[in-house]
């Protein structure tokens, strides 16, 4: 890895505090005696940036399964099927489109097979495009695609060195319709409705009216449910089904509880196509017992993928789990507060938590000091670990900038705060976020737009920003990972971040044309930099260098 410089000026405008600060070599010196030994064979998940698509809305590749199981076009505005499919995402993994995003890792919504009938809980008719209504654990959903698209998805990512993550539901089943009854009394319960005021109306209940909680705090054996059952028989897999199951449970001693069940048939996808990381849903209305339980087996399953396909294995990487705890925030370190008690959700759990605290750091404080807050709990109580920032999501009716009027400055500040970037698909395009005739989280959901993406002048500008940052902040994982610094707030915001070899210097809020950046405290007079954003070249001369170029975010290495 190439030791690096990053200078950085917002193109839009931030808040910088009023101290005017410069760090010295001295404290360079010491910021670098305190990182830790980075291993060159492990994926910095720490700094990764996360690419979150609902694979229904991405891209359309097979026309041919827009509609599977009897489903019809009769939803509610963005509730219905809309036609993306796995092979739509692999098109666009061959075409460099992730590649181009500066993307090391895709986040796919889940892809098992969903509920076949619609629900009408008072936003209209809707669908399970989303994922999040599962009917069978153990089947690709026919309007996503195969078995066959799932690995071509997996391989061709790989070839590009970028992960791929899946979904994991534990805590429920889909909703009950005419075509999908109720799973046995002894699998989920139907009430009561969760209240979200403590522990217990947290874990032990549904999240909504009309979605079966699956009993994941029970350990009592309990039988195949008989829709599966049938299910599997008419597919003429039941037996082989059967077979695996009673090899896993002989193999881990765990008693025939549902959790068990359900852990079973999502490492398979581990093992089977050698997917990366799981992003685990509804993880705070699920015993945390459950997700260490979980990451033993996903553990396992790598494992054992590695150990059959040699070939396959791209580095030293561990699997990767992200949680979502609805509202964790990172100042809550590793714990989160039900109201009367607290539980840790990261030891011998998980690697990371969704961190929906950052929109509104980033809204609310000056930059310097979202970066300092960050540095500080990433440097001490979360070390080790890492948060997921975002700036939209699937189910976030409250993001960053719902109108879409700051798609530069939603850029600079998800890809320059520490910890890993989730880009919510269409973000770089400004994808809009209200729709005509939606309600609720259906406008979050809208198609991505491609025609948009590829013909629309102000879109590819913005589109180019986000390429630029995200190309550079892939390559220098000390962005997302590296301890911080800051140099000066004089005249824009100057930081540096070091993690080993990997050093960068960042500006916010910099002036447009000839600019000078004091680089003293991380590279020595007569370095060659280059600029990544411009193209342009230039020395380090008595402690700085001069950028000048039409653009106000500069972003250096080392040439």
């Amino acid at each position: 890895m190439k030791k690096l410089i990053l200078v950085i000026v917002a193109i839009t405008a931030f808040s910088c505090n009023n101290s005017k600060t410069e760090s010295n070599k001295s404290e360079a010196l010491t910021a670098k005696s305190e990182t830790e030994t980075v291993s060159e064979n492990v994926f910095p998940w720490e700094a990764a940036n996360i690419y979150f698509l609902l694979t229904d809305r991405f891209n359309n590749a097979d026309t041919s399964n827009d509609l599977m199981y009897g489903r019809q076009d009769d939803a509610a505005v963005l509730r219905g099927y809309k036609g993306g499919d796995l092979k739509g995402v692999t098109q666009k993994i061959n075409e460099g489109y992730f590649t181009d995003l500066g993307i090391n890792a895709i986040w796919m919504t889940p892809i098992v097979e969903q509920i076949h009938g619609s629900t009408d809980e008072g936003t209209g008719k809707s669908y399970g495009f989303h994922g999040y209504w599962t009917k069978d654990w153990t089947a690709i959903d026919a309007n996503l695609g195969t078995r066959e698209d799932l690995k071509a998805l997996v391989d061709a990512a790989h070839s590009k060195g970028i992960r791929v993550v899946l979904d994991a539901v534990i805590n429920h089943t889909g909703p009950v319709t005419e075509k999908d009854p109720v799973w046995p009394g002894d699998w989920v319960r139907t009430e009561p409705q969760c209240e979200y005021t403590n522990y217990e109306n947290t874990t032990s209940c549904t999240l909504v009216k009309n979605l079966p909680d699956i009993r994941t705090d029970s350990n009592e054996n309990v039988e195949l449910p008989p829709q599966l059952v049938a299910k599997w028989k008419a597919e003429g897999r039941y037996e082989q089904e059967v077979k695996e199951l009673d090899a896993f449970f002989e193999r881990t001693g765990h008693p025939r509880a549902p959790r068990f069940y359900i852990m079973k048939w999502l490492t398979d996808y581990i093992t089977d196509f050698g997917i990366d990381g799981y992003r685990c849903d509804t993880v705070k209305h699920t015993e945390p017992y459950v997700w260490q339980e979980f990451k033993t087996e996903c553990d396992y399953a790598f494992a054992q993928y590695k150990a059959n396909n040699p070939e396959k294995v791209l580095d030293d990487t561990n699997f990767y789990l992200v949680g979502e705890i609805y509202n964790y925030g990172i100042s809550g370190g590793k714990l989160f507060d039900f109201g009367d008690k607290k539980v840790n959700f990261y030891d011998d759990k998980f690697s990371s938590q969704i961190n929906f605290e950052f929109k509104w750091n980033a809204k609310q404080m000056p930059a310097n000091d979202v970066f300092k807050k960050y540095d500080d709990i990433l440097q001490n109580e979360l070390k080790g670990y890492s948060v997921l920032n975002y700036m939209s999501s699937h189910d976030d009716g409250q993001p960053f900038d719902k109108t879409r009027e700051k798609p530069y400055e939603t850029a600079t500040l998800l890809f320059l705060t520490l910890g890993a970037s989730q880009v919510y698909y269409g973000d770089e395009i400004a994808r809009e976020l209200i729709v005509d005739g939606a309600t609720g989280d259906a406008n979050l959901r809208s198609l991505m737009d491609w025609d948009k993406a590829t013909n629309n002048p102000e879109t590819q500008k913005i589109l180019t920003h986000w390429q630029k940052l995200g190309q550079f902040t892939a390559t220098h994982p000390a962005v997302g990972a590296g301890k911080h610094q800051l140099i000066s707030d004089d005249n824009g915001l100057i930081f540096s971040r070091v993690r080993e070899n990997d050093k960068i210097i960042a500006g916010i809020n910099l002036s447009k044309g000839e600019k000078s950046i004091k680089v003293s405290s991380i590279f020595e007079d007569g370095t060659n930099l280059k600029d990544f954003y411009s193209g342009k070249e230039m020395k380090v001369e008595n402690g700085a260098v001069t950028v000048d170029s039409p653009f106000d975010i500069v972003l250096l290495e080392e040439k």
